[in-house]
């Protein structure tokens, strides 16, 4: 699993540096493709339940799942969130990421931090002597406080290893002492989605891209982690 998340995470490296205004998600999908099977990975995202591409990639208002397009171009202060996956060995590693393109609001650079934020105060209590509620208390303990958000409830984390989706699920979301308890060896995919307005979304026509109901813009970040009796492994963290 350490093999496929840093691929994941190598590929994140360059899309980041990558991304600029004039492009479109469909270069940025190429990127994403061109970068796992140079690696020696296998894109986890393509063909996945029918969706057509390696990269989901979502703008502004858009949360999670949006589909690469040649015709959607990105512009000078977009909020950017990448999400692949990559497979080695039937094992898989899944992360996603935020950018600002150019110069954004106080407002979204805020949002920014409190989304990251959230995500690594999750994975500092995803160690085999707390329950999946004690994680997600605290990534939702840090959001709240660091602003009034929306936190995402419809769509939250997961087990994963030799499929991407496993049980069990992982809220952003809820009260601690709760929750199954987390055993070493367990993998999780933690990702808090953040709305700077409602949690509440909206799934669009193509049965993939979900948005906010109000329009107001969301950041999504991610990390796969095993979780060992101290600090967890960060599989897709790459330094």
């Amino acid at each position: 699993m350490y093999e496929a998340g840093q691929i994941v995470g190598k590929t994140h490296l360059v899309l980041k540096a990558s991304v600029r205004a004039g492009m479109t998600t469909q270069d940025l999908d190429a990127i994403a493709e061109r970068e796992i099977r140079g690696l020696g990975g296998k894109p986890a995202f393509k063909g996945y339940r029918g969706f057509p591409a390696t990269l989901c990639v979502s703008l502004n208002h858009e949360i999670v799942h949006g589909i690469p397009s040649r015709d959607r171009v990105i512009e000078g202060g977009d909020l950017v969130s990448m999400d692949l996956g990559a497979i080695v060995g039937g094992l898989y590693g899944d992360a996603a990421v935020t950018v600002a393109v150019g110069e954004v609001s106080a407002a979204l650079e805020q949002l920014l931090e409190a989304g990251e934020a959230g995500l690594y105060a999750g994975i500092r209590q995803a160690k085999a002597s707390n329950r999946i509620g004690d994680l997600s208390h605290a990534i939702q303990e840090e959001i709240e406080r660091l602003g009034d958000y929306g936190i995402v409830r419809e769509y939250v984390g997961h087990g994963i290893g030799r499929q991407l989706h496993e049980p069990p699920s992982v809220p952003n979301f809820g009260p601690s002492g709760r929750g199954i308890p987390l055993r070493e060896g367990m993998a999780l995919a933690i990702e808090p989605m953040v709305n700077l307005g409602t949690h509440e979304t909206i799934l669009l026509d193509d049965d993939w891209t979900v948005i906010t109901a109000d329009a107001s813009p969301s950041v999504h970040f991610e990390h796969t982690v095993i979780i060992t009796d101290g600090e967890p492994i960060i599989t897709t963290k790459v330094d």
